[in-house]
């Protein structure tokens, strides 16, 4: 498994080779934004782990670089902790933000989460699961311990794009686009109602949910594990 790690800290670069060459991770280092875009085409990571706040073009910068020709997993490793930036950066094309500093396990089951995201859905398979719920995108139904769970056409539609982005952040203003077909709805509660209905069909326990998660100012989250 190949990352590309672009950032202008080499001493967060060295630690990140080390840890991640020790985890079995083929590891390809860029100091800057050009550089970064240069070595993603000519490497072909399976992940790449990008600053934001590098010389020459932004992380930002290189994500919209990186997404006009290639849909592989981009997680935004930055300093920057505000909100504003992290929706910048998703809604740039980043499939995950963790901020800095970050503890190393955290990192490692982000990355691991991309991974899989990355090969969960392939040409020809249509079927998502997590905890005891089958999701068939093929056939647009649910079940849960085998029995079918009635879902309104929006609950669907929301469920079916979560499902189709397994492990990734998907903002707020995605979804809202996803549902409603425009980027000028705003968000009034219908987000938070619809995965509150969602919870409540899908998950054991709707007070603590473990599969849809929400992700506090950003968006939310399809975690098949737990």
């Amino acid at each position: 498994m190949k990352v590309l790690v672009a950032d202008d800290d080499p001493q967060l670069v060295r630690a990140v080779r080390i840890t991640l060459a020790a985890h079995g991770y083929d590891v390809v280092a860029a100091p800057d934004g050009p550089a970064a875009i240069a070595l993603a085409a000519k490497e072909h990571p399976d992940v790449i782990m990008l600053d934001l706040g590098m010389p020459h073009l932004d992380g930002v910068g290189v994500i919209h670089a990186i997404r006009g020709w290639s849909e592989v997993p981009i997680i935004v490793v930055s300093g920057r902790s505000g909100s504003a930036d992290k929706v910048e950066a998703l809604d740039a094309g980043a499939d995950d933000y963790v901020t800095k500093p970050f503890q190393i396990d955290e990192l490692l089951a982000r990355l691991r989460a991309l991974t899989r995201r990355s090969s969960s859905v392939p040409a020809g398979e249509s079927v998502v699961r997590f905890g005891d719920v089958e999701v068939d995108l093929s056939a647009k139904s649910v079940r849960r311990r085998g029995a079918r769970v009635h879902l309104t056409p929006t609950e669907w539609r929301m469920l079916e794009f979560l499902a189709r982005n397994p492990g990734s952040l998907v903002t707020r203003q995605t979804l809202l686009k996803t549902l409603w077909g425009t980027e000028q709805v705003t968000d009034t509660g219908y987000l938070r109602l619809y995965i509150s209905q969602l919870r409540k069909k899908l998950e054991v326990d709707p007070g603590h949910p473990v599969h849809l998660l929400t992700e506090s100012g950003m968006g939310y989250r399809l975690n098949l594990e737990a």
